[in-house]
């Protein structure tokens, strides 16, 4: 979707490769809209994806910007792959091994374990997160030697499945909600299963409503910056609110939506629609008692005009 002024405004959802992080793909995203003649425009991710994982990255554009606080509160899915045997500090395949197991469960054990880790559990994040600690992120303090302490946390898994077992390890898929750290996850099932183990495989199939068969490859996004067109590639901004209801505006309420107004005397169910006039988005707003409240506008085209 693009607005009066030609700016591009929606969802570019990359297939992340391994190795690169979140920060440098929001980055490379602005050098391609730049050199493929976008101009300036506002670029940020809908959920951060550690460098040693793979897979479905919402990159939000322009308006589409807005949006992307909801997107780091969406649920999403991961495959990944628990090699048994071996425990690391970083609990992936970037750390140093610090235990070791000769056990190796079989896959009846493992499916027998997986219920105890489904619905609201207890984990505690790894040491080397991101998360936050006296100023400072954690996996700084731990890479500096000191002894982190992380606390626990409540996550829910909405559901968990052996995908495959090969004598050595385990292929996993999981529903989780945000928060959810996978490589807790893989040592958590691990050390109840009598042995140890850490991630050497993850990939994020699914982000909010974002799925992998929408995902682009780095080569697809480096052909705008050569002048092939983004319209095919891009999503449209509603593409991040498909769980939410519409509301359908006329270019009087249109307009009073965009000063701010509150509308009312509406027939809708109480929460949060998204308003628009002739199919385009105008603002998400909270509907209480049939009055409607702006919560964020968007400014895009005036079809009204």
């Amino acid at each position: 979707m693009t607005g009066g002024t030609g700016a591009a405004h929606g969802w570019l959802i990359l297939d992340k490769p391994r190795g690169l992080g979140s920060t440098q793909a929001v980055g490379m995203v602005k050098r391609v809209l730049r050199q493929g003649g976008h101009g300036k425009v506002k670029v940020g991710h809908g959920g951060t994806l550690d460098p040693l994982a793979e897979g479905v990255l919402p990159i939000a554009i322009g308006e589409a910007t807005k949006l992307a606080g909801r997107m780091l509160d969406a649920s999403k899915v991961y495959e990944f792959t628990v090699r048994f045997g071996e425990q690391t500090d970083t609990l992936d395949t970037e750390g140093e091994v610090i235990s070791t197991s000769a056990v190796r469960p079989a896959a009846s054990d493992i499916a027998e374990v997986l219920p105890r880790f489904t619905g609201v559990i207890e984990q505690r994040p790894p040491a080397y997160s991101a998360i936050r600690m006296g100023g400072h992120r954690a996996y700084d303090l731990a890479r500096a030697g000191e002894t982190v302490e992380m606390a626990m946390r409540a996550v829910t898994i909405d559901s968990l499945e052996l995908l495959h077992e090969d004598g050595e390890g385990a292929t996993l898929r999981a529903h989780v909600s945000k928060g959810t750290y996978i490589r807790s996850l893989a040592r958590d099932i691990a050390l109840v299963l009598g042995t140890c183990g850490h991630v050497t495989f993850l990939r994020r199939t699914k982000a909010g409503p974002f799925r992998q068969d929408q995902a682009i490859s780095l080569d697809k996004l480096e052909a705008v910056a050569k002048g092939a067109g983004l319209e095919h590639l891009l999503l449209p901004l509603e593409a991040g609110l498909d769980d939410i209801p519409a509301l359908i505006l006329d270019p009087d309420s249109a307009q009073a939506v965009r000063q701010g107004r509150v509308l009312s005397d509406l027939p809708h169910s109480d929460g949060l629609h998204l308003a628009t006039l002739d199919h385009v988005p105008v603002a998400l707003m909270e509907l209480d008692a049939g009055c409607a409240r702006v919560v964020r506008g968007f400014n895009l085209i005036d079809v009204a005009e």
